[in-house]
């Protein structure tokens, strides 16, 4: 359980390193064609940043709304607000606002910029289907995203992916409108020149597949981490499997809120991997009895 922590931790500092370094080269690219310094990078940071704090003090209240989630307290349902009680002691967590979606699809998901700040939301078809030491790993998952920070980490990324599709539009823009140095140049700048343009066109795209690498790698970190917390993953494992078979579908969740739930609430199965917002649960579960 430790070195499966160890290693999602070190591929997520990978991809983020790998983020900057996209970033700083579209910064080189536009220095060279723009002659205009790092103007675009800063004012596209600036306005990525401004946007995504909104968001980051937001998010957890509108994800919570959207989905139709309730507050509870312990007299509504001593039972799974006792279970999350339980756990943040042995995690050594603040407790969390407790919210339950009336709904028969099996998922849970958490929100909330830090462990003092969050929200755990259960559905009430997971709470009456699951096993006691099923729920607990689902809870102990959830939790685990708190305490590893997912939720404050995936706002940084969207800062980071926000800054390169503003850095591309603005650029586009501008070279609408004649900016950047003059054509006549020679083939060796004329081909650097080619090269990123196509690295422009290419970073949205290459963005929001290391975005969603970087989900799928918490989602394993929080199995790992909710399986060291309850200190038995076969539990963990049994709920996903109870989970993906399930064919009920979360009606309220939607595509922005998707990668937030322990499992995709919306039962469509992806083109591509690339393009999933959670790790084939086959994989996932192989991995917890692995432990």
């Amino acid at each position: 359980m430790y070195s499966e922590i160890d290693s999602n931790k070190r591929k997520t500092y990978l991809l983020i390193s790998i983020f900057i370094a996209v970033i700083a080269g579209i910064g080189w690219f536009l220095d060279y064609y723009m002659d205009a310094g790092y103007g675009i990078l800063v004012l596209a940071l600036i306005l990525s940043v401004l946007m995504s704090l909104t968001s980051f003090y937001q998010s957890d209240k509108i994800a919570l709304w959207s989905t139709g989630a309730k507050e509870i307290k312990k007299e509504d349902n001593p039972y799974a607000y006792r279970m999350v009680e339980n756990l943040c002691i042995t995690a050594g967590l603040p407790m969390p606002k407790v919210h339950i979606i009336n709904s028969k699809a099996l998922n849970a998901f958490a929100t909330g910029r830090d462990p003092e700040h969050a929200s755990i939301a259960l559905t009430t078809g997971i709470i009456e289907r699951l096993e006691n030491e099923e729920l607990e790993g689902v809870i102990a998952h959830e939790l685990s995203h708190i305490k590893n920070y997912d939720i404050r980490l995936m706002t940084v990324v969207v800062v980071l992916v926000g800054v390169i599709a503003l850095i591309g539009d603005l650029f586009f823009r501008m070279r609408l409108h004649g900016g950047g140095r003059s054509d006549n140049r020679s083939g060796g700048n004329g081909i650097i020149i080619l090269i990123g343009i196509i690295f422009i066109l290419l970073s949205p795209i290459v963005a929001e597949i290391i975005k969603l690498a970087i989900s799928r790698k918490r989602e394993y970190m929080a199995d790992a981490s909710g399986a060291l917390l309850t200190r038995y993953p076969e539990g963990l494992a049994r709920a996903l499997e109870k989970i993906s078979q399930s064919p009920d579908e979360l009606k309220t969740a939607n595509s922005a809120t998707a990668h937030l739930f322990i499992s995709n609430p919306l039962k469509k199965k992806n083109f591509s991997k690339l393009f999933s917002t959670h790790p084939p649960v086959e994989d996932r579960i192989l991995k917890l009895r692995e432990m």
